[in-house]
Parts: structure tokens; C-alpha cells; sequence
């Protein structure tokens, strides 16, 4: 499923990234690749604000909607 399904404060794997190449190399430069723990801080409308490794990153929604998780 989608991150952007995941209620805040939920920790989850990353299990697969969907989209063209491109916005696979884009997610991956930002830490999100398949395996990797994030944690959801914030879910407003489908725009997110997530936890990766030691940082903060927020994501619009049709991001979001590429990050699958497990």
C-alpha cells in the first residue's frame, strides 16, 4: 500500500518504489529505498512529512503515492 495510507506515527518498511526512472533516482537521492524504516510525523490531505535515517523530508502527495510499504 501507499504511504500515504499510513495514520501518523506509524513505523514502516519501505518494500518497493513505483514511477519512471527518474522519480525512482529522485527518491532514492532523498534516502527512500526499499528496505529502509520511515516513520510518518505528519499525514495532512496526502502531503507528508516523514522520518528517513536522521532526517525530516516532506513529500507532496503524488510522491507519496510511490513509496510502496509493508
Amino acid at each position: 500500500m501507499p504511504v500515504t495510507m499510513i495514520e501518523a506515527g506509524k513505523t514502516v518498511t519501505i518494500v518497493r518504489i513505483t514511477g519512471t526512472d527518474e522519480v525512482r533516482v529522485h527518491l532514492s537521492e532523498l534516502g527512500f529505498v526499499v528496505g529502509e524504516s520511515i516513520t510518518v510525523i505528519s499525514n495532512a490531505k496526502g502531503n507528508l512529512i516523514l522520518q528517513v535515517k536522521d532526517g525530516r523530508i516532506a513529500v507532496d502527495e503524488s510522491m507519496a503515492r510511490r513509496i510502496m510499504v509493508g
